[in-house]
């Protein structure tokens, strides 16, 4: 949710902008700052940050994205097996480049792209190279006993760009690009795009293999916190933190990780797992989603929509509990102008139960943390909800 301001928004950011009751209510009886979610050094992406808002310092646990979504996936890894990020991208021939058109393949359906993983392991598949299929463009690739020091660039920070300097390189990527080539002669004809060329719809033309790592070490959050928890979100990065970290996963039906996600299954299913866990995470991808694709129109109802759907619903529900603390933030910024991540801290609010004077928040917001003066490493935050 996190962003920058902008003129067309009367020099206010995505959130000062959108109507978010809910939020600006537990800043104004809660504790409002900024939280530093990526540390120095380490990428701006959702795994980091999402590590950190989960409770663990990722710069000492963090071994790549791709490891966490196999693990979601359900899929073994071994400890010298490398796991890939794999998406079902459209590129774009112009002049004598190639640009990255749409890192989503113009959001194509799950079951279209199951199909596509499909005929990619039939073909490219060995006891070598593995495809497993995820959720709309969000797919996997194993390399069994692979290299892993091999440098990668997210399709998300390429939209709109020749894609020549983003390509895999370093030790193994000659295997990558090799793989990335030969996959676009077994979807170029494919069944499923030749519909969707029928249909007016972007072609998943070809994969992009990013975000690789070997398996983590994520300490359990009953031994480290005396927690039992679960997880709701649609995104396998985040499920695989928490099977990691020993949470239990709640999938909730029409969860989609877009705009036209299940908001309110979401927030009343965070009150059913209430009921028997300690702790829920909730994760909403939307936002984050509008934001890659540029459209401000889609971030501002992404927000509007958490806020009445998700935090309303919880905010509503949780107050059967004699004893509650909410934390809220976004794991990252994704500015709409950038339409990819940056390290800046992120806006954070504690409401707990029967609320507080406050720290002198009116609002939800960038500005409003900042007004604090509190800032605080993200990892930090998880135990100081506890304390």
């Amino acid at each position: 949710m996190s962003d920058i301001t902008y003129s067309q928004l009367d020099n206010k950011s995505p959130l000062e902008y959108a109507a978010t009751p809910n939020m600006d209510f537990m800043s104004q009886h809660g504790f409002v700052g900024l939280a530093k979610t990526v540390p120095d050094g380490l990428p701006p992406g959702s795994d980091v940050a999402n590590l950190s808002v989960f409770g663990y310092d990722p710069r000492s646990c963090y071994t790549g994205r791709s490891p966490l979504e196999a693990i979601s996936m359900g899929v073994k890894l071994g400890p010298d097996d490398v796991a890939f990020r794999m998406n079902l991208v459209t590129l774009k021939p112009q002049g004598s480049s190639i640009y990255m058109q749409d890192f989503s393949a113009g959001h194509i359906s799950t079951a279209e792209a199951g199909e596509l993983v499909a005929s990619l392991q039939k073909e490219l598949g060995s006891s070598e190279i593995e495809f497993y299929a995820g959720v709309g463009y969000r797919h996997l690739m194993v390399w069994r006993g692979g290299k892993d020091s091999i440098s990668s660039t997210p399709p998300h920070d390429i939209s709109g760009k020749a894609i020549l300097d983003s390509l895999p390189s370093g030790d193994g990527s000659d295997v990558l690009n090799n793989i990335m080539n030969h996959a676009q002669m077994v979807l170029h004809s494919h069944p499923v795009n030749v519909k969707r060329k029928e249909e007016g719809k972007l072609q998943a033309n070809s994969i992009w293999l990013w975000g690789h790592g070997k398996i983590p070490q994520i300490e359990k959050y009953y031994d480290r916190f005396a927690l039992t928890g679960a997880v709701i979100s649609a995104v396998d990065l985040i499920k695989g933190i928490g099977i990691c970290a020993g949470l239990d996963i709640i999938n909730v039906e029409g969860a989609t990780g877009y705009i036209d996600t299940n908001y309110l299954g979401k927030g009343e299913a965070a009150l059913a797992a209430l009921e028997d866990h300690d702790f829920v995470y909730v994760h909403v991808e939307a936002p984050d989603e509008a934001s890659h694709a540029g459209s401000m129109e889609n971030k501002l109802k992404a927000i509007e929509d958490f806020d009445r759907f998700v935090v309303g619903t919880i905010l509503n529900g949780i107050s059967r509990y004699e004893e509650y603390a909410i934390l809220c933030l976004p794991d990252h910024p994704t500015p709409v102008k950038f339409m990819t991540h940056t390290s800046d801290p992120v806006p954070f609010v504690i409401y707990r139960n029967g609320g507080a004077e406050g720290n002198g928040a009116d609002s939800y917001s960038e500005s409003a943390g900042k007004g604090t003066g509190f800032v605080i490493d993200g990892y930090k935050l998880l135990p100081m909800l506890l304390s």
